[in-house]
Parts: C-alpha cells; structure tokens; sequence
C-alpha cells in the first residue's frame, strides 16, 4: 500500500475497476467542528498570559460554544440544497462532544436523515502533560519538555501521555484504508478537529513533514469549515477540490472564528 491507500497496479481510466482493487468512497468531506467553550477559553488563557486554560471540562465533554451552535446550523442550511444524490450517506464523527454536536446539528438542519457514528481514530491530538497547558504554561511549568518540543518539531514531538502528529497519522491510515473497502459511490462526511484535518492532507497527498510543517505555520482550520476530496472511481488517489472554505459562514452573517493551535511547529 502506498501513501494514499492506493495498490501500486494501473488504475483503469475507463471507468472500471482494475483488478486487484476494491471500489470505496467517492467523495470526502473534512468539517472542522464550531467553535467550542475550549476554544474560547484557550484563546482568553493566552491572550491574559496565563499558564493555564480554564477550560469547563475534561477535552472530550467540551462543547459547543454559542457561536459554534450558530456556525453549525449556518453548515447545515448550506448543506441543505445539495441533491439527494449526490450528500454523503455516511457522517462519522470524532465522539468528542464538540464534534459529535456539529455532527447531529448540521445534519438535522440541513434535513439529512443519516444516523451520525463516531470513531474514536477521529478524535482530537491528546496533549497527555500538557493538557490545559498554554505555551507560556508549558515554558514556566515544564521547561525540559518546551525544549524538547523545539528539537523535535510538532510532527514526532510525543508529550508524556500524549501523542505526536506522527501518531494521530497512523490512526486515520486505517480509518483511510476502510474507506477504501467500504463499497462503490458512498460519499462521506467526517467531522473531526484541525490537527486531523491537516493529518488527513498529509497522508492523502503524500506531504513530507517540511511540507506538513510549512502549511500548518502558515494556516489555520477555522471553526465549521469544509474540505473535500473526490475520486470519481472510487479507487487510487484522492483528488482535493476545496480547502478550509467557511464563506458559507460569512454568507449568512456567522461569525468566522480562528482558533489555531501554537505555530511554532518546525524542528529548531
């Protein structure tokens, strides 16, 4: 198996399917989650130059801020008129709450009759040590590991407990590996957070880390935002077709929030 999912043989342009390949999903669609209290409550914890975020409960029971609940019905009714045909037959979420929210929200909103799962594989990056930490936390409370992440850089960097950008990667190879095997013309959307929509571009388009690394420096996953791959066949590799897009948001006069994790990820 390659990067992408993909068998090294000669995928048929004719529609077919070459053998040897198992037909999968279509389409892919990427939702970040609204905004959450966490969000909102980090972005206070580092603007104040505090150490640590006041966040209302443990990662996974954090929800919906209301701005979130405003975005996400916003997704929904941008959802709404897409054809019967052609809306993703499967939604899996993240079973974090603030995931799992935007999942049922925009789905009930837009009039979708399709039973939201999750998968824990789509959870968000988990911080181990450093949960609740901001950065200025992490350089006042743990100076050995603020210094051990600058060697290492975001991607391996792994905080006791935690996990690295490297170990979330493995764990959507093999949510990948099962869309590929989940039968012709399905059409999915998963709903996760930002470091899983970028690692989902990482492994889809074969990103060395220096690339991963570069984007992630530079861009941040706004809150109910959309990205989306297709492969007409079904087969070999996914083709990005938007990135990021939330003018669904400012079309409808939602707020557009940014919520970005620290920029500071290349090795030092």
């Amino acid at each position: 198996m390659g990067s992408n999912g993909k068998r090294n043989d000669t995928q048929s342009n004719d529609g077919t399917v070459p053998a040897g390949w198992t037909a999968g999903a279509v389409e892919l669609i990427l939702v970040r989650h609204g905004e959450s209290q966490g969000n909102v409550a980090a972005t206070v914890a580092q603007e104040s130059g505090a150490d640590v975020i006041d966040v209302p409960a443990r990662d996974a029971d954090v929800e919906l801020s209301a701005t979130g609940r405003e975005q996400v019905r916003a997704l929904g009714r941008a959802l709404a008129p897409i054809p019967e045909e052609l809306r993703p037959d499967v939604i899996i979420s993240s079973p974090y709450l603030r995931a799992f929210q935007t999942a049922e929200i925009a789905a009930e909103t837009a009039g979708w009759p399709v039973t939201v799962r999750t998968d824990e594989r789509l959870r968000d990056r988990e911080l181990g040590i450093l949960d609740m930490l901001t950065s200025l936390g992490v350089e006042n409370r743990l100076p050995e590991e603020a210094e051990r992440r600058r060697w290492l850089g975001k991607f391996y960097y792994r905080p006791p407990g935690g996990e690295s950008w490297a170990d979330v990667a493995l764990r959507l190879r093999s949510v990948l590996g099962e869309l590929n095997a989940l039968g012709s013309g399905h059409r999915v959307m998963l709903v996760c957070h930002d470091a899983v929509v970028m690692l989902f571009r990482y492994v889809l388009e074969g990103m060395s880390e220096r690339e991963l690394l570069d984007l992630a420096a530079s861009t941040s996953v706004l809150n109910a935002s959309v990205t989306r791959y297709v492969r007409p066949d079904g087969v070999g590799p996914w083709t990005l077709e938007s990135f990021n897009v939330a003018d669904h948001l400012m079309e409808q006069g939602v707020q557009v929030t940014e919520h970005a994790g620290d920029t500071s990820v290349h090795p030092r």
